[in-house]
């Protein structure tokens, strides 16, 4: 029996449960459970087989999820709820013995702060209950860090220096939009840069560091450096990476609503008085703001998200590039949503495969990069992610 219970019901999670859905030989029962069960039964009637399950459960709570794991016990939870509701998640999971996967690492929500040391913590308490927990398993972290465990699997001796390099090139037609949960997509990007060089952390301040980098299909785009939670593992787990480097594009448009929104206190995320009633100012901008799940219908264009490896093999020093373009409209077509929803959605139900398939079970906490990725990169082909190469190439040129 493949069960397995889908926990979010945003655009990650209407992707997800497609995806699960058209997956029966691995997935033989399904249930989507989010805070508002009505968003669940939305996402079974698009779908459209009605032997998917619903249910509502407050992901905040160990209790309600406890019960909600007996009730249904399953084999594994996609997590694709909030980065603040992991540990709860977790917690539940070690008390049914549930395997469990997310998408993104926990942080808490009185402080903008990315860092896998909570959830690692719980690396013995999984392996003492012989369960597997499979962390950052959507596009970046996730593939990201299965394209770089190929490379070094495949292609290099020493990986030395990597990038990775994430291009929205769509058009949604909004003056300003998010393309994920707004309150977690302004907390990370209007956070410090940071990136890893010759054993050191390296801080910026925010969006200070850019340059153009071209993508495939594309061509240049103004792409700045992040700090992004995949290189705390990558560099932890290929010790010859002498740098490690996340790079973003933005428009301007974009940069300026966002500057607009830091320098009128909006982007907020400690409580204000408002007529005798406290608020969070970024919670109240998402409410306002439009719904990521709601830009797909008009999305134009193409993501572009990929590696940029050099390093040595057989003495030699050599470069590779491994990337995925994803069109927005053929996102839309299959699931309903864009693109940038269908390329975190994908990965996470193939790592949920992965372990159904028992390709990646092992007791304990691990990141995607840890399990063997040629599986996987078998499956981005066939689910609807192809990925490309390019050696010894410079797009640059």
């Amino acid at each position: 029996m493949g069960k397995v219970l889908i926990i979010g019901a945003g655009g990650v999670g209407t992707v997800v449960a497609h995806k699960v859905a058209q997956n029966p030989d691995v997935f033989t029962d399904i249930m989507i459970a989010s805070r508002t069960q009505s968003k669940c039964d939305a996402i079974v009637n698009a779908i459209g087989n009605p032997n998917i399950k619903t249910a509502q459960v407050d992901a905040d709570s160990v209790d309600e999820l406890v019960k909600l794991f007996e009730s249904f016990k399953p084999e594994i939870v996609i997590n694709v709820a909030l980065p603040y509701q992991d540990l709860t998640i977790m917690e539940a999971c070690l008390k049914t013995g549930v395997n469990y996967l997310d998408t993104a690492n926990y942080e808490p929500k009185d402080v903008a702060h990315f860092e896998y040391s909570w959830q690692w913590a719980y690396k013995k308490r999984f392996e003492e209950a012989g369960l597997t927990a499979i962390l950052g398993c959507g596009f970046d972290p996730g593939v990201s860090g299965i394209y770089t465990a190929y490379a070094a699997k495949h292609h290099f001796d020493e990986i030395e220096y990597l990038d990775i390099v994430d291009c929205n090139a769509g058009n949604h037609h909004k003056a300003f939009a998010t393309n994920f949960n707004p309150e977690i997509n302004i907390r990370e990007i209007t956070q410090n840069g940071r990136y890893y060089e010759n054993g050191n952390w390296v801080t910026t301040r925010p969006l200070e560091i850019h340059k153009d980098l071209t993508y495939p299909n594309i061509g240049p785009r103004d792409s700045y450096l992040l700090y992004h939670e995949e290189l705390e593992s990558l560099v932890k787990n290929f010790p010859t990476i002498k740098r490690a480097r996340f790079w973003m594009t933005f428009g301007q448009e974009y940069l300026t609503h966002l500057r607009v929104i830091q320098n009128i206190g909006m982007a907020r995320i400690d409580e204000v008085d408002y007529n005798g009633t406290k608020i969070i100012p970024l919670q109240f901008l998402k409410a306002v703001l439009p719904n990521p799940q709601d830009l797909g219908e008009n999305y134009e264009g193409e993501t572009s998200i990929g590696c940029r490896i050099s390093g040595s093999k057989d003495g030699k020093q050599r470069t590779y590039y491994v990337y995925n373009n994803c069109s927005h409209q053929e996102a839309y077509k299959e699931t309903g949503m864009q693109g940038v929803s269908y390329t975190t959605g994908v990965p996470a139900m193939i790592g949920a495969m992965m372990f159904m398939k028992g390709l990646w079970k092992k007791a304990g906490v691990w990141n995607v990069e840890e399990f063997d990725p040629d599986p996987f990169m078998e499956q981005l082909n066939k689910q609807g992610l192809p990925w490309h190469e390019v050696f010894d190439g410079n797009l640059e040129l």
